[in-house]
């Protein structure tokens, strides 16, 4: 069976996908829920439904230290660049950068945060160049990090780095966030501008990060470009479209952005270990398919998801949408097959759970009437260019590939996820294996 279609000509849009290969191999450690992993075993369902065949792949440049420091603190850089194993404790207990458990030590951190930043800079500079449509960069969207510390399992806010680069080119640029935690660490580094809009749908509540509340608007000169939409436990699919869609629709009207930067953390989705909304893949890449539509430079990135299988799942879908191709949802034979058991399905079901979203049309209200009370889009003095961050990206396979020859060597992954990386859960039921093998192997 055919695992795609081909892409309609009327619809191509030039779609550049940043990757590489080590971003599997680094362990945040025995327990911890964050799985790097996750982004590879996305990658092999990218590969293995033939979407590379409309993809400029591409190998980003690790961010340099200049490059990151452009809104961290030289001294937090420093920080993760010389600490180690051997001189932080493992959960960097009492330690004034790594203040909670969320956020381990682990070997390699440093080199992990330049590849998460590197996509996500050289997406930037790809659209500011014009020279793509839309541009993906899976290893990003760590959101929660702040300017001098790490926070919600994020040490380097990509996201944050990727929108200043595009501000040297773009005069308004509108960040949508749709992990189920709330974008505080992206929303704090533009609270007081009004270039950049921050809009979070996120649960709301005893939840992390606890902020984001519908009062929380911006502040200065950025008041009014801050929007938060909390949300209950359960919402499903149709309710979660009108909401999106409406609240979407005012802030560009509004707002009127020249590029779009959204967050597609998979933690929203339904059966997430950490997330409890009801969001099918369907669902949740409406949010996509609503941005391509629109025909603004856009740039997706990754963020939370804690049942790997899944978060693979919806970001190979979301990178259909990107390059408007159908796959099957017989998920194709790959590295990871046997993690997608029993029904070796790309769709999941909802789940027949309550849905306690019962103000919505209250809240949609509310906002609404914020976003009317914007100014007319704001007269930006654009200072000459600064110069682009350099990039020299490798490009790994000429877009369009022949499908007939056989994949080249640098696309694949020659690592195989050590199995201690999964859920017991995720090895097909009573499966003794489990997490005890800690660190990888590199490649």
């Amino acid at each position: 069976m055919t695992v795609s279609q081909p892409v309609k000509d009327h619809s191509k849009k030039r779609v550049s996908y940043y990757y590489d290969s080590n971003i599997g191999n680094y362990y945040y450690g025995p327990g911890h829920v964050m799985k790097p992993h996750r982004i590879r075993m996305a990658h092999e369902l990218i590969l293995n439904y033939g979407l590379y065949r409309n993809l400029s792949i591409y190998r980003p440049t690790p961010a340099s230290f200049k490059d990151i420091t452009r809104f961290h603190s030289e001294e937090y850089v420093n920080f993760l660049k010389e600490a180690s194993l051997d001189t932080v404790t493992s959960f960097g207990v009492n330690n004034q950068f790594l203040t909670n458990d969320d956020c381990p030590m682990f070997d390699g951190l440093y080199d992990f945060c330049r590849l998460s930043c590197g996509g996500s800079l050289a997406a930037a500079v790809k659209l500011n160049k014009k020279k793509t449509d839309i541009a993906i960069n899976w290893m990003g969207g760590l959101h929660h990090a702040k300017k001098s510390e790490a926070s919600g399992f994020c040490y380097t806010n990509d996201i944050v780095i990727g929108i200043l680069e595009l501000l040297k080119h773009h005069k308004r640029v509108l960040y949508v966030d749709i992990d189920i935690h709330h974008g505080d660490g992206v929303e704090e580094a533009f609270f007081t501008t009004d270039r950049v809009m921050t809009v979070s749908f996120h649960r709301h509540g005893n939840f992390f990060p606890g902020t984001g509340d519908i009062t929380d608007i911006g502040a200065g000169k950025g008041k009014l470009y801050s929007v938060n939409v909390p949300l209950a436990d359960g919402i499903r699919d149709d309710a979660y479209k009108e909401l999106f869609e409406k609240v979407m629709g005012a802030v560009t009207d509004r707002f009127k952005p020249e590029a779009v930067v959204l967050q597609c953390g998979a933690d929203s989705l339904n059966q997430d270990r950490l997330g409890r909304f009801n969001l099918t893949l369907k669902g949740h890449g409406n949010c996509v398919s609503y941005f391509r539509s629109k025909g603004l430079p856009l740039m997706l990135v990754g963020g939370g998801g804690y049942t790997p299988r899944n978060v693979a799942r919806c970001w190979a879908y979301e990178t259909a949408l990107a390059v408007d191709m159908e796959v099957s949802n017989n998920i194709p034979f790959n590295n990871y097959y046997e993690y997608f058991g029993p029904d070796f399905h790309l769709h999941i079901d909802q789940r027949p759970v309550k849905d306690d979203n019962t103000d919505l049309a209250n809240k949609i209200n509310e906002i609404l009437q914020n976003l009317s009370q914007l100014p007319p889009v704001p007269s930006v003095e654009m200072k000459p260019l600064q110069p682009d961050a350099v990039i020299a990206d490798e490009k790994i396979i000429v877009e369009n590939a022949n499908p007939d020859v056989t994949l080249p060597q640098e696309l694949r992954d020659i690592t195989v996820q050590d199995e201690g990386e999964f859920y017991d859960d995720e090895l097909g039921g009573d499966d003794p294996r489990n997490e005890h093998n800690g660190k990888l192997s590199a490649e």
